[in-house]
């Protein structure tokens, strides 16, 4: 029987990427979105299409916790939970507004909190599981003109840790993968001269993909149970630069 996991965001970028890659290696997927229902769509049709498992796509605003309530309504069993829907804000701390921080809040880390406790008890039910969040290296360090993303992304790292020791005694793992820069649409708003200067500090020196990140994604889910409260860097050596 194969693993069922719940992967959001998945219509672009990461979310995508990760798709394709646990599709590959014969997931049962429920993928979500919020703006972008015809390309997940596709992304579900190709990919039951290519590796014959079941997939189900889903609207699912993961901001709400009324509609991360109704999508588990279609979910009656669960082995995998990665958390990727994310959003950015660029731009100084004093001019944003309260709608604004409580926007990224909501999107970046209280959607993992909706998820999770609904994820929670189908997982007890089979005493395995994992939790997997996709963070960023801004929420270890911080990033100028993104306190917000960096703040939300720091949330994350603590959660991880923190639902860790709460599950350990259950046999459900909660890691995370921290993302240096990617290629994604997220990041696209950069000009070329940014990206330029960007890559000078990356040891790598390039940006990563989407492919890789969910490489990584694949290689978390894949280790030992013993693995849990951990968070994996994928930034081309940047921290180590």
């Amino acid at each position: 029987m194969h693993k069922k996991v719940l992967i959001t965001g998945a219509s672009r970028g990461i979310g995508k990427a990760i798709a394709k890659k646990l599709a590959a290696e014969q997931y049962d997927l429920y993928l979500t979105c919020l703006h972008s229902e015809a390309a997940l769509q596709e992304l579900a049709a190709e990919l039951h299409s290519i590796y014959q498992v079941e997939t189900s796509a889903f609207v699912c605003d993961m901001a709400s916790s009324q509609q991360v309530q109704a999508l588990f309504q279609n979910i009656p069993s669960l082995d995998v939970l990665i958390n990727n829907a994310g959003i950015s804000y660029t731009g100084l701390l004093s001019e944003m507004s309260v709608e604004d921080w409580a926007h990224v809040m909501d999107v970046n880390l209280n959607s993992l909190f909706y998820t999770s406790r609904h994820a929670i008890p189908l997982m007890l039910q089979k005493h395995s599981g994992q939790i997997l969040n996709i963070s960023s290296v801004w929420g270890s360090v911080g990033a100028s003109m993104e306190v917000a993303y960096s703040t939300s992304k720091g949330g994350v790292n603590a959660f991880t840790k923190a639902l860790a020791r709460e599950l350990a005694p259950s046999n459900i793992q909660i890691n995370a993968v921290s993302c240096g820069y990617i290629d994604t649409k997220m990041n696209a708003a950069y000009s070329p001269e940014e990206v330029s200067s960007i890559i000078e500090e990356i040891p790598a020196d390039r940006i990563g993909t989407p492919e890789e990140a969910a490489a990584m994604v694949s290689c978390v889910l894949q280790m030992p149970s013993y693995t849990t409260g951990q968070i994996f860097t994928i930034d081309g050596g940047w921290q180590n630069s």
